[in-house]
């Protein structure tokens, strides 16, 4: 070696690079001038006045043109109070642990998703070991339950013969809605170099949509029955759901969204030497993804409502009631009643007009967003926010504005300014997020106490079906003895019961030697024996 005489500055030498790492101008000259602009650039914000003006400041003065068309700066990695990782605080995380901990990939998803690459990124592992557990464990659930049955019945996916999109069931046209909806979006993000929300969509479609709502609300079109047309759609649909998402994650997650792929028994040797399939427009349908919207909110808050009042979601309740705020909320209401009922586990739900006197309600204004832009002005707001009429309220959730008089001008309060609130009624839980309400009915008779019995029972036989090491298609005798209460409830619920389980039969009979089972106050013995 020798050293280079003729040097200017490491600077010009870093700006050289896009000529340099092709030998230009000696060599390569068609090779430089197909790759000369680059599409991003990505370092720390500290190579602003380095890096990035010399590569511009050099590719003016050769070209007359830029030398990047996009720059990331990145953030610095802090620690989850934000401070400053160093070996003096002690508070330096070190990566390789981490990846050999939770997996390369559950870090980069952590990093990614937690805060866009230009923002300062507040690392904290149980944030990792979050993602680990909920995203990728969620999904790599959701693909071992589509390979366990998928396998049973055989399937094998073959797009020649799928069945036509117009002639699946309603939940199968909303997932692919929503698959092509995240294709949309994620494409969106990652041309706007925003790996971050790209990240958060595939997390929220794999966790709220595929796993906890399309799957959930389909299982049983999956193990029961021998294989027919709409078993076939459900495999279908979850198989292309799957790919999709190994497909959209591989940038963020080359390595489980690889192993993703493969073990969906493609014909390609990897995802990273696939083609991402677009978005189909045609199978977009807003209106049904909004509708179903209503369905999984309404869901999530009566659910909250019975985790609150600790009423499990096995036990049947009797009614919920929601005020229907206008003609277009009232039909997609209708038409995703019986579902909704089903999800949450009540018998009716009674609409009510939007000036009901059921429901009365209260506004409480958010301080932290009306503050900077009332100032002095806030005092008068929160005075007027206490005498609301019923009326102003409604207005506000159905248009999301409302025009309030402050004596010395006019504010146009928002419906994000505020919260909502409204008074329980003895016997009813309400809740209300922006401008849906519902109050559930929590008072259960015998009779819906019998039910939930019986759907308890259900789960315990279940259980008891998985450790007793049973094939998901074996049929069982099923012995009990137990309280009189609960074989009350397994003699008016028998059909029920045996349908859930696979059990030809219930014999009510001394079970020495079965398995002791709780359900709320009352201990019972099953006992499974394999039908012949």
């Amino acid at each position: 070696m020798k050293r280079e005489t003729d040097l200017i500055d490491v600077w010009f030498d870093s700006g050289a690079m896009p000529m340099a790492q092709w030998h230009w101008p000696f060599e390569n000259k068609e090779l430089f001038e197909r790759n000369e602009v680059a599409d991003f650039i990505a370092e720390g914000v500290d190579q602003t006045r380095g890096w990035f003006f010399t590569l511009h400041a050099i590719a003016v003065l050769l070209f007359d043109r830029v030398a990047f068309r996009n720059v990331i700066a990145n953030g610095l990695v802090l620690d989850k109070f934000g401070n400053k990782m160093s070996k003096r605080l002690n508070n330096a995380v070190d990566p390789f642990e981490a990846v050999a901990k939770y997996g390369a990939d559950a870090v980069r998803w952590y990093m990614v998703t937690n805060a866009p690459p230009w923002d300062n990124l507040k690392f904290d592992i149980a944030g990792v070991e979050e993602v680990q557990r909920k995203f990728f464990g969620t999904l790599y659930n959701t693909y071992g339950f589509f390979a366990l049955y998928a396998n049973i019945d055989k399937f094998v996916y073959d797009a020649g013969k799928a069945i036509p999109h117009a002639e699946l069931p309603e939940l199968d046209r909303w997932i692919i809605s929503r698959k092509n909806s995240l294709i949309q979006t994620v494409q969106e993000a990652m041309d706007d170099y925003d790996p971050t929300r790209a990240g958060r969509a595939i997390e929220t479609f794999v966790c709220d949509d595929l796993s906890n709502w399309y799957v959930r609300l389909g299982r049983k079109r999956f193990w029961r029955g021998d294989m027919n047309e709409d078993k076939q759609a459900a495999y279908e649909t979850l198989y292309q759901c799957l790919l999709a998402v190994s497909q959209l994650m591989s940038p963020l997650s080359p390595f489980f969204a690889d192993w993703l792929f493969r073990s969906l028994a493609t014909t390609e040797e990897s995802v990273h030497l696939t083609l991402m399939h677009p978005a189909d427009n045609a199978r977009i349908d807003s209106e049904l993804e909004e509708t179903m919207q209503i369905a999984q909110q309404l869901s999530s808050m009566v659910l909250s409502l019975r985790k609150k009042e600790k009423i499990r979601v096995r036990q049947p309740l009797q009614k919920v009631m929601i005020p229907v705020l206008d003609e277009t909320f009232g039909k997609r209401l209708n038409h995703i009643a019986d579902l909704f009922m089903a999800e949450v586990n009540v018998k009716e739900i009674q609409t009510l007009s939007a000036d009901n006197n059921l429901i009365v309600k209260k506004i409480k204004p958010n301080f932290k967003t009306l503050g900077p832009k009332l100032g002095a002005d806030m005092k008068q707001l929160a005075q007027a926010a206490q005498n609301f009429t019923a009326e102003q309220i409604q207005t506000l959730e159905k248009t999301g504005i409302l025009n309030v008089d402050l004596g010395n001008r006019q504010f146009e309060l928002e419906l994000s300014d505020v919260e909502i609130l409204t008074q329980d009624m003895p016997g009813w839980l309400l809740s209300t997020e922006g401008n849906l309400t519902v109050a559930l009915d929590v008072n259960i008779t015998p009779e819906l106490k019998q039910e939930g019995n019986a759907r308890e029972l259900v789960n315990r036989i279940q259980n008891l079906r998985k450790d007793s090491g049973l094939e998901v298609t074996d049929r069982i005798i099923l012995h009990f003895s137990g309280p009189v209460e609960l074989e009350e409830s397994i003699r008016a619920f028998k059909s029920y019961i045996c349908s859930e389980t696979l059990a030809d039969d219930v014999l009510f009979e001394d079970c020495t030697g079965g398995e002791a089972i709780e359900i709320e106050e009352y201990v019972a013995k099953l006992k499974l024996i394999k039908a012949q």
